[in-house]
């Protein structure tokens, strides 16, 4: 792990120092287990408490916070980027070293750039296209005609169908896949025939694909996800689907074909989105919760039902059920109290 002063570190998230910069720091943990080698942060208020008993060289904190720590504090507004900050600097993952594997496969179309590190066992196709300083991940495969930018990084076997786009300092993860089929058939008497789906799957520059994500290709027109935009574990998104420039979706969401989210948008997890519908700019979805119809207005949207004792639900779900016949007497008598005016 990279070691560094804490001074140096200050200067590199951006916050203020309060108290001996020279000490260095060779880590990052949480306030309950940081050591004197460590530096910590509190960006949820739920965590307060642990500044107490806090053993961490130092705390990146705002500065509404700072009076509650003893020691050294980093001082900046968003302790939460200023974490975000550290970590890239003292991440310790495995970096790959340029070389293609000698199991690897290239057909002879394909175009390699420079700086490649190319896993074992992966699959390049035809008229593929890859950038310089790109990483593809052991048993990925590259279907034909895919174009990959510079600087992208493809875990380990991940599939890309043909004619998918990656633009420039993409991150895709483990078992995703990008431009499967999108969910096209029509009914014949009770029989599925089958729709080739013949766009394509474009991710924008920037963007980071999370594990066993999958997204569908477009049926005519190309399923689109935005500049910067960050998608967690396990989501699905439809075919013809478009998600916004930094848009965020977190995971066991599922989103139906043909669908647009605008751009600063954030979907909480296990949302599910009905398909053929318009969500706005900046708009935020709770967990859980289910969209069915456009939102073309920013703000936060729910749905989701958060869980309670059994024996209090089945006691709401009675009275749910109640509604109607509830609903038929009041019409009833609201039309006796007219027929007696």
């Amino acid at each position: 792990m990279t070691s560094i002063t804490l001074a140096a570190l200050a200067e590199h998230i951006g916050a203020t120092l309060d108290g001996d910069g020279s000490a260095v720091v060779v880590g990052l943990n949480t306030l309950e287990n940081a050591d004197g080698q460590q530096v910590s942060f509190l960006a949820n208020k739920k965590y307060k408490s642990q500044l107490e008993d806090c053993h961490a060289l130092a705390v990146i904190v705002s500065p509404k916070e700072q009076s509650l720590v003893a020691g050294r504090a980093l001082v900046m507004d968003n302790p939460y980027l200023g974490y975000a900050k550290a970590a890239q600097l003292l991440d310790d993952s495995p970096v790959s070293e340029a070389g293609i594997h000698p199991s690897v496969t290239i057909d002879p179309t394909a175009s390699i750039g420079n700086n490649a590190h190319i896993g074992p066992n992966v699959v390049i196709e035809a008229d593929v296209r890859v950038g310089d300083d790109v990483s593809i991940g052991a048993g990925s495969y590259i279907g034909v005609g895919v174009e990959i930018g510079h600087r992208v990084t493809i875990k380990p076997n991940v599939t890309l169908y043909h004619h998918t786009v990656l633009g420039d300092e993409v991150m895709v993860h483990s078992n995703t896949v990008l431009g499967s089929d999108g969910f096209g058939f029509a009914n014949d008497q009770g029989r599925w025939e089958k729709i080739p789906q013949m766009g394509r799957v474009i991710i924008g520059e920037g963007a980071d694909i999370g594990a066993s994500v999958t997204i569908d290709r477009g049926a005519l027109d190309d399923t689109i996800i935005g500049k910067g935009a960050i998608i967690d574990n396990q989501v699905q998104i439809g075919h013809n689907c478009q998600v916004g420039d930094y848009t965020a979706i977190a995971g066991a969401s599922g989103v139906a074909g043909s669908t647009k989210i605008g751009k600063y948008c954030i979907i909480g997890g296990g949302v599910g989105i009905n398909g053929h519908i318009e969500i706005c700019d900046g708009v935020h979805v709770t967990g859980d919760s289910m969209i069915v119809k456009s939102i073309t207005e920013p703000g936060v949207y729910s749905s989701g039902i958060p869980a309670t004792g059994n024996r209090e639900w089945r006691r709401g779900v009675n009275r749910y059920n109640q509604l109607g016949d509830l609903f038929a007497r009041v019409k009833a008598l609201e039309s006796q109290l007219n027929q007696d005016d």
